[in-house]
């Protein structure tokens, strides 16, 4: 039962590899019944374990609640977005984001439930470091906002799209270019304009994708480390 409860989590959480917007998409009736098939999967697992458990025990125990609205969520949100796709209304499938609770919230999982916090705490103890930082990234978006705007305010991306028309998409595009996921395209429109450009771009990546980036991750990992020597009675964690 444990090792098939790890598949079916493992699968489930593996369908947003193949559902849109995937650049591989699966048919929607393939996704759709190797969900349900999960979510039967998940009950079953959990019908199993309320028969070997008090009943008032099983209710008490937050994780079981959490499985359950998990299910009864992601059920909905499948037939929402079945009976939409009929009628040909585009919509999203919000409850992905609540698969990772049958990862954490199952009696298998108790290894992972109890590095959570240990993920949690340093993160949160970096709060002013983060703080510093997106008030350092705001500068730079405001730069293309209002210091340095694009004076062709018709410029567009190679989709042909709307290219750093306001403030909210040029901080998301920023963003993203903190993880090189969109360069070069997302300077391309501007360094066509005027290769000026690429120096505003350059020393984005420099600052924040090599300096900031690495300062923030050496922060989280040394308060990742104080937190795991507390937890483990002040053993060697290195």
């Amino acid at each position: 039962l444990r090792t098939a409860t790890y598949f079916f989590i493992f699968l489930n959480l593996s369908l947003a590899l193949f559902e849109e917007p995937a650049v591989y998409p699966l048919p929607f009736l393939v996704t759709s019944l190797v969900e349900v098939l999960c979510l039967l999967v998940f009950f079953g697992r959990l019908t199993h374990f309320a028969k070997v458990t008090l009943r008032s025990v099983f209710w008490k125990d937050t994780k079981n609640i959490c499985i359950m609205v998990a299910i009864l969520l992601s059920l909905t949100d499948l037939a929402i977005y079945g009976i939409l796709r009929i009628y040909n209304v585009r919509s999203i499938r919000w409850s992905r984001i609540v698969r990772p609770i049958f990862l954490i919230n199952f009696a298998e999982s108790r290894q992972v439930r109890k590095r959570c916090p240990g993920f949690g705490q340093p993160a949160a103890s970096s709060g002013p470091g983060d703080s510093a930082w997106f008030l350092w990234w705001d500068v730079w978006s405001l730069c293309l906002t209002l210091d340095c705007p694009l004076p062709p305010r018709n410029l567009q991306t190679a989709e042909g799209l709307p290219y750093f028309k306001n403030y909210l998409e040029i901080v998301f595009d920023l963003y993203v270019l903190v993880t090189t996921a969109n360069s070069p395209d997302v300077m391309m429109p501007a360094f066509d304009f005027s290769s000026w450009y690429a120096l505003f771009f350059i020393a984005f990546v420099i600052v924040n994708t090599y300096i900031f980036m690495s300062l923030f991750l050496a922060v989280v990992y040394n308060n990742y480390k104080k937190h795991l020597k507390v937890t483990l009675g002040g053993a060697d964690c290195d």
